[in-house]
């Protein structure tokens, strides 16, 4: 893996990105980690994100962290501060659960923009630049997660993957879900930091969407990040089965209430579970709280199974937004990389704005479920038709959305939406649950 990471941290710029940007008079260039250019490339990001200015301290820990990432920064050097990046975008070679497997692809993240430089160009520099390095290096698909979900569509991208935002009413809770036999325990937070990083890699192929953990995402969900500022008040518990083995683990804060201390918020930071008494267990210790009556989880799933072990569904208020993205590279990579729910053959056209995945393509899909994939329109006689973006094709590639809605919102048009609503299924919710 760290060969792989050399390699994608040595490839040049785009050479279309950095002749527009040249243009405008803007550098395009890569940072490293343990350059001089790095404190201005991560300062600009905190800025983008609308967070404080970093301290030497955190400069540091970000650089560890930034390590094995491709940075990429956009400078203006006619500026009072020439070192501190206008355009900041950040990627890496992962992983992506996808139904019946997982496939190579791109990630990317730390895209910003400064306030100072809009309508410059940057960002379609900084993304398709990216879109197409990522291409270029041979991985089936980019993703990432975001914060505005206007901007990326132009590039390809689509949400593959809703997340869902739980909040729980204690007081109306009347667990109605499993007793495990196990135990639930207090854990300290570096021993709970090794077990996310343990359980996420033992669990992440369940379910279509997740990704292979960031290095440092373990130390955010537990404060044990060296320039934590309030590590101390995330709370750490594991589940343990009957044999002792640890099959769970849950950080979370707690927020008093302002005015009522027994009216307390618990926050969930991260609840991961390798079996379903696991879950069960951790969700049931999160809702019989002391002092606390209003439970907030984050990137859940849309049909996450507490809903249906609280006695009163209303106790929950739930609400839905897009978060993990996806843009296809290589179509027929991408396709054959999955299973699929039901035989069938599709004759695809896809078009895409920056031309990487346009073509024709025959999908090919056996009763087992495993697909081939050819380049061209070729016997075609008995295959369905279907002609979509690129952008559509990624809202479908996960088995998130139905064909049928996307063909009644006139997105695709299909001579069997029904049909191929039932190759495309995945019978796990795509979920993603954790930010990059």
């Amino acid at each position: 893996m760290t060969g792989t990471h050399d390699f994608w941290q040595q490839i040049e710029v785009d050479e279309q990105s950095r002749a527009r940007l040249a243009a405008h008079g803007l550098h395009y260039r890569t940072v490293t980690a343990a350059s001089d250019a790095f404190p201005g490339w991560i300062q600009a990001v905190a800025r983008g994100f609308q967070d404080g200015e970093r301290s030497a301290e955190q400069v540091a820990a970000a650089a560890t962290r930034n390590g094995g990432r491709r940075l990429t920064g956009v400078f203006d050097e006619s500026g009072p501060m020439p070192g501190v990046a206008v355009g900041t975008i950040a990627s890496w070679p992962s992983e992506l659960t996808v139904p019946g497997g997982t496939v190579p692809a791109g990630a990317i993240s730390a895209v910003t923009v400064a306030q100072t430089h809009r309508r410059r160009g940057i960002a379609r520099a900084l993304l398709e630049g990216e879109v197409r390095t990522i291409a270029a290096a041979g991985m089936p698909l980019a993703m990432l997660t975001v914060t505005e979900s206007t901007l990326y569509g132009r590039y390809g991208f689509a949400s593959a993957a809703d997340a869902a935002i739980i909040d729980i009413d204690t007081r109306r809770v009347r667990w109605s879900g499993p007793t495990p036999s196990g135990r639930v325990d207090f854990v300290s937070r570096e021993a709970a930091r090794d077990t996310v990083v343990e359980l996420h890699e033992r669990t992440r192929g369940r379910t279509p969407g997740d990704v292979a953990l960031p290095p440092g995402h373990a130390d955010r969900y537990t404060g044990t990040d060296p320039d934590a500022k309030d590590g101390g008040s995330i709370r750490c518990v594991q589940y343990c089965d009957a044999a002792g083995v640890v099959r769970g683990v849950l950080t979370y804060t707690l927020t008093p209430h302002e005015r009522d201390i027994v009216r307390g918020t618990a926050k969930v930071t991260i609840l991961l579970a390798e079996t379903d008494d696991a879950y069960a267990a951790l969700w049931r210790f999160l809702l019989e709280l002391d002092l606390v009556t209003h439970v907030h989880a984050e990137l859940c799933s849309t049909d996450e199974p507490v809903l249906w072990m609280i006695g009163d569904r209303r106790a929950a208020a739930v609400s839905v937004f897009d978060h993990q993205y996806l843009r296809v590279l290589d179509v027929p990579a991408a396709l054959a990389a999955r299973g699929y729910g039901a035989p069938g053959t599709v004759s695809l056209r896809v078009s895409d704005p920056l031309g990487i995945a346009a073509g024709e393509y025959l999908l090919s899909v056996d009763d087992s479920g495993a697909a081939t994939v050819t380049t061209g329109a070729s016997n075609t006689a008995d295959a369905m038709a279907l002609e979509l973006s690129v952008v559509e094709l990624a809202a479908l590639y996960l088995g998130g959305v139905s064909p049928v809605a996307l063909a009644r919102a006139g997105r695709i048009t299909c001579s069997d939406p029904e049909a191929l609503g039932r190759m495309f299924r995945s019978p796990v919710t795509p979920r993603l649950g954790l930010w990059y």
